[in-house]
C-alpha cells in the first residue's frame, strides 16, 4: 500500500485529497496544527501527526518517521489580502516550509533508495501581471503581491530539486472552490451572504472589486489532479485549471439566482476597503499539459459550481 504524507490535510482540498487517495488505495498521513484531527478524517482512516511547518528540523522527522512514497505540501498561507498583513509569515510558512519538506523528501529518496514523490501545490499567482491569457506551464512568472511572490518560491524550488533526480513536481492550482471553502474567502462569503440575504438573516453584502476575473474550478477534481500527480512517473509543472474565467460579479449573480433571488443589485454594495492593493490580471489557465499527460478534465461547471455551493449554504441554514 502507497503511502502519502500530506500536510493541509484539514483545508479544503486536503480533505478532498485524501478521500481521493484512500479510495486509490493509498495510506494518508497527515499534518495537523495545534492536534486539529477532524472526526470525518481520522473515520476515513487518516493518521495524524502534530507538527509545525516553522519547524524544519521536525518536520524532517516526520517525514523519516512516516517514510512516504509522496509528500504532498498543501499547507499555506493561503489568503491573498492576507498576505498583504503579514507578509513575513507567508514568506515562512509559503516558501521556507516548502525547502524543509522538499529536503527531507530528497534525503529519504537518498536513504531508500527508492523514488520518493514531491508535489507542491503552487497558485495562479505566481503569474500575476501575466501578459497573456490563458496562462500554461511556459507564462512567465511575475507575482503582483506577496502571497504570489511566496509562492513562486516553493514553485521554483521544486524546479531546483526535480533537476537532482527528486520526482518533484508542481500543480499550479487556479481557484478551486466548493462548500468546504471558509467564508473568508470570497467565494464562500458571497455564497453564504447570498443564503443569508434570502433567509432573511441579513440585508446587504459589501465586496470589492466586481471585475476581477479568475478561472473557478471544483475543489475535488483539483484534488484529483494532485491525485494523479502523485502517483504517476512523469515529474513536471503542471497548470490545473478549467480554461474558462468568470468576474466576480458573474459568481454574485449565479449565487442569487441559485437561492431564488433574480436581482442582486439592491443587496450588494462595493468598498474600496476590500480592494487589494494590487491584483493580478485576468487568470485563466490552459491546462492541456495535465490533460495530455494524466487524462484529467474537470467535471464540473462553473454555474454548477456556485449553485452547489449556495444551495449547501441554504440547507446549513436550514438545518
Amino acid at each position: 500500500m502507497p503511502v502519502a504524507f500530506v500536510t493541509g490535510v484539514t483545508g479544503q482540498t486536503g480533505s478532498y485529497l485524501a478521500e481521493n487517495l484512500i479510495g486509490r488505495g493509498w495510506q494518508v498521513h497527515g499534518l495537523s496544527r495545534d492536534g486539529d484531527r477532524p472526526a470525518e478524517l481520522e473515520q476515513l482512516g487518516v493518521a495524524f501527526h502534530t507538527g509545525d511547518l516553522t519547524d524544519a528540523a521536525s518536520l524532517a522527522a516526520l517525514v523519516d518517521e512516516v517514510e512516504p512514497d509522496a509528500v504532498i505540501n498543501l499547507a499555506a498561507l493561503s489568503s491573498v489580502a492576507a498576505s498583504w498583513q503579514q507578509p513575513l509569515i507567508t514568506a515562512e510558512l509559503n516558501g521556507l516550509a516548502v525547502a524543509a519538506l522538499i529536503d527531507a523528501a530528497n534525503e529519504l529518496q537518498k536513504r531508500r533508495g527508492a523514488p520518493v514523490s514531491f508535489v507542491q501545490a503552487s497558485s495562479a499567482e505566481i503569474f500575476g501581471d501575466a501578459p497573456a491569457s490563458p496562462q500554461n506551464e511556459s507564462t512567465p512568472i511575475a507575482p503582483v503581491n506577496p502571497y504570489g511572490a511566496s509562492k513562486a518560491y516553493g514553485h521554483l524550488l521544486v524546479g531546483v530539486y526535480r533537476r537532482t533526480g527528486l520526482r518533484a513536481s508542481s500543480v499550479i492550482l487556479y481557484n478551486h472552490e466548493s462548500p468546504r471553502r471558509p467564508e473568508q474567502f470570497v467565494t464562500r462569503k458571497i455564497t453564504a451572504g447570498a443564503a443569508r440575504i434570502k433567509a432573511g438573516l441579513q440585508d446587504r453584502l459589501v465586496l470589492g472589486d466586481l471585475s476581477v476575473k479568475r478561472d473557478w474550478g471544483w475543489a475535488p477534481d483539483y484534488a484529483d489532479a494532485i491525485a494523479r500527480v502523485a502517483a504517476g512517473d512523469q515529474p513536471g509543472d503542471y497548470v490545473v485549471a478549467t480554461g474558462v474565467s468568470h468576474t466576480i460579479e458573474d459568481f454574485v449573480a449565479a449565487a442569487f439566482a441559485a437561492v431564488g433571488i433574480d436581482d442582486w443589485r439592491p443587496y450588494v454594495e462595493t468598498d474600496a476597503a476590500f480592494v487589494r492593493p494590487a491584483d493580478a490580471a485576468e487568470l485563466r489557465g490552459d491546462a492541456s499539459k495535465i490533460r495530455e499527460v494524466y487524462g484529467w478534465v474537470p467535471t464540473v461547471g462553473f454555474d454548477d459550481l456556485v449553485r452547489r455551493m449556495a444551495r449547501r449554504d441554504l440547507e446549513l441554514l436550514e438545518a
